[in-house]
This record gives structure tokens, C-alpha cells and sequence, in this order.
């Protein structure tokens, strides 16, 4: 599986931990406790719930899905890992607490040394960051995987914002690019509420990426150099709800996978688009959430084709809940689960799995049945 010549250039991959090998008994779901920021209450000032990784977790675990033994725990990425897709000068000027303030949309950060916010708040970044790049590894060796956190999909190579701080959507890929056999293509489906500029500006101009990016073009970041590296563009307004957004992300996902096939799918699963999200601008309902993940892990699995889940955005308390309860969906319905890592297939797509179907289910307010 590994790559055992030189990459591009004649330089061989730098030596990493995060490729590690993750025996079979451990689902691919990556996960820290050191993901959760807390800092004297200092994360309360962003609307972002900074503890919400912790919680769904604690919502897998109470349903029990997941224990402490059967995840794989996250390991921090190392300033080497993060060089894959970073600039040293974006990497050091994260070592002043004001421009890492600005980052996250946090102020009074600026007045803290910065070693604390390295290990408060920066620590818990990059643990999540190592995290999605195992998660991508994992992904192809057993067909899906989760990262619990990740999905800082506004920052870049050399620039971040929206409390994105390192692009672990871009490493993650580029890290399969040089060191897996086999993975020379990628499909980014971003469903998160904002537009995706870190990725977009990372990869483009590069064929080997198709972007599919679903999202609130009123707001936050509105990046239109970005914009041109979106292959699948689809702008929603104001206040969209369950019925067009699934119709939407159902049509598209599927135009995506049958216009081209990709060695993996990388999933950016946010949850902002819930109704009442005080940045999203959206109307989506949990169960619309729910359903719209089953749409995504159906087409791209049933095609056999890798998945990788992150979580990204979501400033609501309830953002947790929904992520356990849509992980449990696609576990109830054969898309994810330990027999995944066996060698079992997923559920096929059945002709059901229409957007009437799919309407349907929203408009019942029950679980999805269209398999």
C-alpha cells in the first residue's frame, strides 16, 4: 500500500507518526480527549462549541457504539507533518498570540503568552489535524473512517481565519497523494454552511481534486479566487430547507461521483446549516442533517469508493447530539460498522434511494427506510 519510491521532485516523504498501523479490532473513528478547548472560559467567546467533540463522543459511548478500547486515538501533528501543506512563515507567525486571536476569532487571546495558547488552544488543533490525516490512511485501508473534529476547511497553505488553523482537509489528501499506492485523485464534498476557501485555494488549478461545495453564499468567507476552484458550485439563499437542500445535495452528490470517480471522497460534514444557527443562515432540521449524511455515505459507498468524515462547523448545543445520532443512522443502516473493517460491502443503492424517498423521510420525521 505504501509508496516506496521518491514523490515528485526526487524527495522521499518525511518520516511521520501518524501513519501508524491500527489493528483490526478498532474501528476508524479517530478521536482525543485533548480535541475539547477549554481555557478559562475564554472559548465562550466564540459562538463555536468548543467542547462539543467531547460530547458526541459521550453520546456514542451511551449508546454504546463506541468504548474508549474499540476508537483510535488521535495523535498531534508535528511541525513536519504540518509542513506537507503549510509555509513555515504561516507556521511561525502562529507564534504570536494576536494573529492566532485573530484566527479564531478570539481577542483577548492577544494578550496571553504564547505558550499557553499553543497548548490550549493550538495543541487541541493539531491534534485534531493529526486526526483527520489518520483518519485518511484508515479510509482506504477499510473504507470509511471519522474524525470526530477536523474540518478547518477556511484555512489554507498560508492563511487562516474562521477558527481554522491548520488545513487538515488539504493534508490529509496530499499526505495520500505521496504515501499510499493507488491514490492519485480526490472528490472534497463540503456541506458545511460556508463556502470552503482554505481547500479551494490549496488545490486550485489541480485536476487531481474536484471540489463540490454546498453552501450560504450571503455569508462568511464570500472568497471569489477561491470560488474558481469549485467544479460543483451550488449557492444556497437565505433560509433554505429540508426539502431543497436534500433535493440539492442528492442531485449534485450523485452528478459528482458519475462525472468522476475518485480513490476517496473527502467529507466535510458540518452542521451549521441547522435551523437557528446563529452563522449559518440555513433552515435544515435534524433529521434533514441526518438524512443528508445517509445520502452522502450511500452514493459514495455503495460505488465502493474510500470515505472520510470531519465534522467542521456547527454553534449550536444540539450540534453534538445530531452528530452522534447521525453517526448512529449510518450505522443502523450497514454504511458504517465494525463488519466494514471484515470486508463486508455496504448496503447497495437501491432505487429507493430516490429524492421522493428521501422527502419523504424528512417529511415523516422518522428514521430514513430507502434502502
Amino acid at each position: 500500500m505504501s509508496k516506496e519510491q521518491d514523490t515528485e521532485g526526487g524527495k522521499r516523504p518525511h518520516d511521520t507518526e501518524l501513519y501508524v498501523d491500527v489493528p483490526r479490532t478498532r474501528l476508524p473513528i479517530v478521536y482525543h480527549p485533548i480535541y475539547n478547548i477549554t481555557f478559562m472560559g475564554m472559548e465562550k467567546l466564540h459562538p463555536f462549541d468548543a467542547g462539543k467533540w467531547g460530547k458526541v463522543v459521550r453520546f456514542l459511548k451511551e449508546e454504546q457504539f463506541v468504548t474508549d478500547e474499540n476508537m483510535v486515538p488521535a495523535l498531534e501533528a508535528s511541525e513536519e507533518d504540518l509542513k506537507v501543506a503549510h509555509t513555515k512563515s504561516y507556521l511561525s507567525s502562529l507564534k504570536w498570540s494576536a494573529i492566532v486571536a485573530g484566527i479564531t476569532e478570539i481577542p483577548p487571546l492577544m494578550f496571553l503568552p504564547n505558550c499557553l495558547v499553543q497548548r490550549r488552544v493550538l495543541r487541541p488543533l493539531r491534534t485534531q489535524t493529526g486526526g483527520t490525516i489518520m483518519a485518511g490512511k484508515l479510509a482506504i485501508e477499510r473504507g470509511w473512517a471519522i474524525n470526530i473534529g477536523g474540518g478547518f476547511h477556511h484555512c489554507s497553505g498560508d492563511e487562516g481565519g474562521g477558527f481554522c488553523a491548520y488545513a487538515d482537509i488539504t493534508l490529509a489528501i496530499k499526505f495520500l497523494f505521496e504515501r499510499v499506492e493507488g491514490v492519485a485523485t480526490a472528490t472534497i464534498i463540503d456541506l458545511d454552511a460556508h463556502q470552503g476557501n482554505g481547500h479551494e485555494r490549496d488545490f486550485l488549478g489541480d485536476r487531481r481534486v474536484f471540489i463540490m461545495d454546498v453552501y450560504n453564499c450571503h455569508i462568511y468567507p464570500r472568497d471569489r479566487i477561491a470560488k474558481r476552484a469549485i467544479r460543483r458550485n451550488v449557492e444556497l439563499d437565505w433560509g433554505t430547507q429540508d426539502a431543497e437542500y436534500l433535493r440539492k445535495v442528492e442531485l449534485h452528490t450523485e452528478g459528482v461521483l458519475n462525472e468522476m470517480r475518485p480513490d476517496i471522497v473527502v467529507y466535510n460534514a458540518g452542521t451549521d446549516v441547522l435551523d437557528g444557527d446563529p452563522l449559518g443562515g440555513l433552515a435544515i432540521s435534524p433529521q434533514g442533517i441526518i438524512v443528508r449524511d445517509e445520502i452522502v455515505f450511500r452514493a459514495v459507498r455503495g460505488r465502493g469508493i474510500p470515505i472520510l468524515m470531519v465534522t467542521s462547523g456547527g454553534y449550536q448545543k444540539m450540534t453534538a447530539r445530531i452528530i452522534a445520532d447521525s453517526i448512529l443512522n449510518l450505522h443502523h443502516k450497514g454504511l458504517i460498522g465494525p463488519e466494514e473493517g471484515e470486508g463486508s460491502s455496504p448496503k447497495p443503492i437501491g432505487s429507493e434511494s430516490s429524492v421522493s424517498c428521501v422527502s419523504g423521510c424528512v417529511a415523516s420525521g422518522g428514521s430514513c427506510n430507502c434502502t
